[in-house]
């Protein structure tokens, strides 16, 4: 039997591609406004769709009239998705639908649906956990070891509340999707995170076998989590495009709509105690907390967080429904909510304690999963924020601008998912890479096409990549910082497949052995042996008519050394906090984050840079807005629903934990870690700054100046 291949990735120092900074492949495209988003599609003959969506929290439908719609001149298509006798369960549910020839005229139409209400109970508002009443659905407690001596015996104890409130997802490109039903097939341009997957999802609604449905994305316009399912827009649209005799459909949110129901990141509030010695070992974990995410209620976000070896816990956690949009996943679920609450708590203990909150968190590493790594981080930050030079007791510093330093940690997965890729190499030396994968604007493109420059020895010019289409080999949806470490291996595996198959025709002809020849600079030569040569071109065509076509396929089960997952990552924030106005600046941002093999410093940095632009956006600006009176929600919209600017950001520096010992784990997602510790970090500084705690985010100048006048916020 023959030897199988070796796919293990090039030794550090041999590396010619990957690992080296590289500017993506897309990037003139979508810089010059070339790259078309699935928005962009016109396909013709396109019909535009609306939707009429409930103006209240909660009530019943009592009639609905669609007549008016339905003998509008243009209008092709009318659905009712929530009928009467029905109830709708949240501002934004989906009430009826409307296709027309014009997007104006199916607004128009929208607008002439005639819906009578009940209204009936609702609650919008989980802040206050007294006022959910039997929306309160407590969990089971958890208990390990002995908290109530662990308590007793502890030199120090704080207690403190804190609260991260729901923000709801704003991606640039709103949800939808244009979609054509035409007898049994169907064509679907959506916004997805999931273009191999997202077909069979839409085909089990209309009962349409997957093989029936085509996909293709090339561009999204941001998903963050939020972009896996058909959903109920595109099944509409699907049905009104049959209705409308296969004309394609295009229904996208709008603003409003897309705030209000295309997910949201759950809340997470805790009363939280802890105890610790007083050289700073916590001995004594205690928290409360409840969180929501719509209807659903919220689950308890993992804490303590990184810190799970406490050896004496008490958790208790309380879901509440609230009549609002539901959640959806977002960059680290529940992963931001946990680290904002743990580190604030320890970074209140290191200042009862009078302690440096570095030496707090090194002190109590041997209760993490990674003690080492993060040790080392720890020491990374540390010298790049200047910490141990500019670091002081909380609210020291004399003027009305106070000046201060805060921590965060973080960990993740992010091993990768199943995928499949084939490359094919032809007599005339081109070179076609495909795969059913997406790019999520994370440089999943360039990542791609280096791994398969760096097997071939080819420019990464030379090779065509083909993505975004269901017809392509299959790849996982992107979610959970899976991508990179599917599509690493799985393009890997492909390329030196077909690079096998390549030596084996060229090998005579060089008077040697398939194993004896390497792949590098555009040629095929004979190892150590440079004389002894073919052009990459003139190597192919010893191909004679025939071309090579091989598969490659991640299997997370059994990733061969290629990919792996679990990391750590510590997060630091300097910021300004004007004592007399309430205002909050940034000034640095620092993180440091251990992700495996680097295919691309240059993406991989662009990432965390992302990372930590959203973290600041919800520290300092985010928050769903709901009038409990009325259960509107007050700020769907790009003028109150609040983001930061670039002059908000501030300096963000990204040190890449890049080891011999992280590298030899193969790659590891990056998506999600470096989103975690960004809030909590911002919120210690703001408590060294000022010297007390801000306890709710986002810190809104009042609520920064309620906290200094000790008021409850």
């Amino acid at each position: 039997m023959p030897n199988s291949p070796d796919y293990s990735w090039p030794p550090m120092d041999q590396r010619r591609v990957i690992g080296k900074p590289t500017k993506r492949r897309d990037g003139l495209e979508k810089s010059t406004g070339h790259a078309k988003y699935s928005s962009d599609v016109k396909p013709a003959g396109m019909l535009f769709g609306a939707m009429l969506t409930s103006p209240l929290p909660h009530a019943r439908i009592k009639s609905i009239d669609t007549s008016a719609a339905e003998q509008l001149d243009g209008v092709k298509a009318v659905r009712v998705i929530t009928g009467a006798g029905k109830e709708v369960n949240w501002e934004g549910e989906e009430i009826a639908a409307v296709a027309a020839v014009t997007e104006e005229l199916a607004n128009d139409a929208v607008r002439r649906i005639k819906v009578e209400f009940e209204p009936l109970p609702f609650l919008v508002r989980e802040d206050d956990l007294g006022k959910a009443g039997n929306r309160a659905k407590a969990a089971g407690e958890q208990v390990t070891g002995d908290p109530d001596k662990a308590f007793q015996d502890a030199d120090a104890v704080i207690e403190g509340t804190y609260g991260i409130p729901v923000i709801t997802h704003c991606c640039l490109e709103s949800h939808g999707n244009t979609v054509q039903w035409d007898g049994t097939h169907v064509n679907l341009w959506p916004s997805t995170q999931n273009v191999s997957g997202i077909g069979g999802d839409l085909g089990k609604s209309l009962e349409v076998a997957a093989s029936n449905i085509h996909v293709e994305m090339q561009y999204i316009g941001g998903g963050f989590g939020s972009k896996f399912a058909a959903d109920r827009w595109g099944v509409e649209a699907a049905q009104m495009s049959k209705a409308a005799g296969g004309k394609p459909v295009k229904l996208y949110l709008d603003r409003a709509t897309e705030l209000e129901i295309a997910g949201n990141r759950p809340s997470a509030y805790a009363h939280i105690k802890v105890g610790a010695k007083k050289d700073g070992t916590i001995t004594a974990w205690q928290s409360a907390s409840w969180a929501t995410g719509g209807m659903g209620g919220g689950g308890m976000p993992p804490i303590p967080y990184v810190f799970t070896e406490i050896p004496n816990k008490r958790l208790n956690h309380t879901a509440v429904a609230v009549n609002c949009g539901g959640s959806r996943a977002w960059r680290a679920p529940n992963h931001p909510q946990a680290s904002f609450l743990t580190c604030s708590a320890l970074e209140d203990l290191a200042a009862k304690l009078r302690m440096d909150p570095v030496d707090l968190f090194l002190k109590n590493l041997s209760y993490t999963a990674r003690e080492d790594t993060y040790k080392a981080q720890l020491q990374k930050a540390s010298d790049a924020m200047d910490w141990k030079k500019r670091w002081h007791p909380r609210g020291e510093g004399s003027g009305p601008v106070k000046q201060g330093l805060g921590l965060a940690i973080n960990t993740w997965g992010g091993g990768g998912h199943a995928s499949q890729c084939r490359t094919t190499i032809n007599p005339d030396g081109s070179v076609v890479i495909e795969i059913g994968t997406q790019d999520l604007g994370t440089g999943t493109r360039t990542v791609i096409t280096m791994v398969a420059a760096e097997t071939l020895g080819l420019p990464l010019g030379a090779i065509t990549l083909r993505i975004g289409d269901s017809n392509y080999p299959p790849d996982g949806a992107s979610g959970g910082s899976t991508t990179v470490g599917g599509v690493s291996p799985s393009t890997r595996k492909s390329t030196v497949n077909a690079r096998e198959k390549l030596f084996a025709a060229v090998a005579p002809a060089l008077g040697t052995t398939p194993d004896q020849l390497v792949a590098v600079d555009g040629r095929i030569q004979v190892k150590d042996n440079p004389s002894k040569s073919l052009p990459w071109q003139d190597a192919c065509r010893k191909l004679g008519a025939t071309k090579i076509s091989e598969m490659g396929e991640n299997n997370p089960r059994n990733p061969g050394g290629l990919m792996s997952s679990g990391v750590g990552g510590i997060q630091m924030a300097d910021v300004s906090v004007d004592i007399e106005t309430g205002i909050v600046k940034m000034n640095k941002f620092v993180a440091v984050q251990d992700c495996g093999l680097i295919i691309n410093p240059k993406t991989a940095e662009s990432q965390i840079h992302g990372a930590a632009i959203m973290g600041i956006c919800a520290a300092l600006f985010e928050e769903r807005v709901m009038d409990p009176q009325t259960g509107k929600y007050l700020n769907p919209d790009m003028e109150f629903y609040k983001l930061a600017g670039i002059a908000d950001i501030g300096e963000i520096e990204v040190v890449l934990d890049i080891t011999p010992e992280h590298d030899k784990r193969g790659v590891i997602g990056l998506g999600e870690p470096p989103a975690v510790g960004v809030v909590a970090a911002i919120g210690n500084a703001v408590a060294n700054a000022i010297g007390v705690r801000v306890p709710h985010v986002p810190m809104t100048a009042d609520r920064v100046l309620a906290a200094l006048e000790g008021r409850n916020v």
